[in-house]
């Protein structure tokens, strides 16, 4: 897990955050992904300046353990001096050894946060999901782990000072920011009062701000008046054509023709009938879409 020195912002990589988000869809099953609609609390994660560290950091890995509901699973987690914050051995189990960066026995409050990186290293291990090239596997694992609701701390450790600068994971801020946008319009629970982070709940208004244009983009009735004259133009220059827009969608021949673009829940391809309004449900996460096509 990395901690990043010169951090950058924005979203480089929302294409591999899109395609993470669709796998998790469709190696757990809406039904299961919807079980994770509950974060991870903050009391489950608060350390104590009194605490014995290395009791403590068992306390929170096994907080992460019952979150991913895996009850043969045992973090053993021990504090090393290391370049990165943390790493994790990833073997057949159910014992699985978790090192963390030995500043985290002084700098306890972001425990939880370098925790809910590596045990979800574990959750997808277990699950045999993974993207190959480590840095798309650990953007899958940033977006799972925010996705499923233990990655808000991820975020929170985010902070900028004149003294001190930190982020853990490799996702952009914004981009945590935008993956809890999407959680949370997704299940309907927002994680911004946990923040203690002002610059992590100013990276989460902007994820949310990208977040709600993914629900505004043509054929979706939510679009905005220039996306729908966009839209319309491109219906009537495209019909029979495989052309994409910026937008997303392609137009495809057929009668009626047809019109492909991204669920905006799981980024699962959609098509349907170009014929005015309609509601399309999304064959993968049961997404009900209000569509003018």
């Amino acid at each position: 897990m990395g901690s990043d020195l010169g951090i950058a912002h924005g979203f480089p990589h929302l294409e591999t955050v899109h395609t993470a988000i669709t796998a998790l869809y469709r190696r757990l099953s809406p039904d299961t992904v919807r079980t994770f609609a509950a974060s991870v609390l903050p009391v489950d994660v608060a350390f104590s300046d009194d605490e014995n560290p290395y009791l403590g950091v068992q306390r929170v890995a096994g907080a992460m353990v019952r979150h991913l509901r895996l009850p043969d699973a045992r973090m053993i987690v021990s504090f090393r001096e290391m370049r990165h914050a943390g790493s994790v051995e990833l073997a057949a189990g159910p014992e699985y050894f978790v090192e963390l960066n030995s500043r985290f026995k002084t700098h306890r409050r972001d425990i939880g946060a370098a925790l809910a990186h590596e045990v979800m290293h574990v959750y997808l291990h277990r699950l045999d999901l993974a993207f190959p090239g480590t840095r798309d596997n650990e953007i899958l694992t940033d977006t799972a782990a925010a996705y499923l609701g233990s990655g808000w701390l991820l975020l929170d450790a985010y902070r900028e000072s004149s003294v001190s600068t930190q982020k853990l994971g490799y996702l952009t801020p914004e981009e945590f920011g935008y993956v809890l946008a999407k959680r949370a319009l997704a299940f309907g629970e927002d994680v911004a009062p946990w923040f203690t982070s002002p610059q992590a709940y100013d990276a989460y208004v902007k994820g949310m701000a990208r977040a709600r244009r993914d629900e505004q983009r043509p054929p979706l009735a939510a679009a905005g008046l220039l996306g729908r004259h966009r839209y319309a133009r491109d219906r009537r220059a495209r019909h029979g054509s495989s052309g994409g827009s910026p937008d997303g969608y392609a137009f495809e021949g057929g009668d009626p023709p047809r019109v492909s673009f991204s669920c905006p829940t799981c980024y699962q391809r959609l098509r349907v009938p170009v014929r005015g309004r309609l509601r399309a449900r999304c064959g993968l996460c049961g997404a009900v879409l209000e569509c003018d096509t």
